[in-house]
């Protein structure tokens, strides 16, 4: 609109409490990728694979929140849309993949499904409880909570899996779950670009 200026809210001010956090997070994050996406191809299981992933795409989505700690509204929204869109990818890609295992997959390996769900749920209900007391923040910091909460959720979904893999000798409570991983990273996704684009509204003049 003609005569209309820029409204963008100040950068937020530094916090250096969620900035050690996300350090945290990131580290953690990065680790388990390394040591679950080995084991989901020891396993042969797709809700592992989707799982590391997960791990790689948190490790990033930290990195790009603490790119843009104190920045002002309008860019750690315009990140948080970035982060959306990879969400989404990340969701299409394990449903896809799901589906593509349901026909030449074998039955995955149970016990290190179960073992490395376990290990990877202690570190994403430690990086969660770190994290909560941010959650009610913008949609970056709304983001990395909503990352830390699907992966709590995917784990304890990988370990009921591995149960059910082991009960029942197929293949598809692991793909079951893999399914409700990457719902979970489509619905995430909505929420995070639904709260940027508020924020890009709130910083533009109508």
């Amino acid at each position: 609109m003609v005569g209309c200026q820029s409204c963008d809210i100040p950068a937020s001010p530094q916090n250096p409490q969620f900035r050690r956090v996300l350090w945290i997070a990131l580290i953690l994050n990065a680790i388990m990728f390394l040591l679950e996406v080995s084991a989901s191809f020891f396993a042969q299981s797709v809700s592992l694979q989707a799982d590391s992933i997960d791990f790689l795409g948190d490790a990033a989505n930290y990195g790009v929140s603490l790119l843009v700690l104190g920045q002002t509204l309008k860019w750690r929204a315009r990140a948080s849309q970035l982060k959306a869109a990879s969400m989404a990818a990340f969701g299409a890609w394990v449903i896809g993949t799901a589906i593509y295992n349901a026909v030449v997959s074998s039955n995955p390996h149970a016990a290190t499904m179960g073992a490395m769900g376990l290990l990877a749920l202690a570190v994403n209900v430690g990086v969660a409880i770190m994290l909560f007391r941010h959650r009610n923040g913008d949609s970056n910091a709304q983001s990395v909570w909503l990352c830390s909460r699907n992966d709590a959720i995917g784990n304890i979904a990988v370990i009921a899996a591995a149960g059910g893999v082991f009960i029942s000798g197929t293949m598809w409570p692991d793909l079951l779950v893999a399914f409700l991983i990457g719902g979970l990273g489509l619905q995430s996704s909505f929420a995070v670009f639904k709260a940027a684009k508020q924020e890009l509204r709130a910083v533009t003049c109508q």
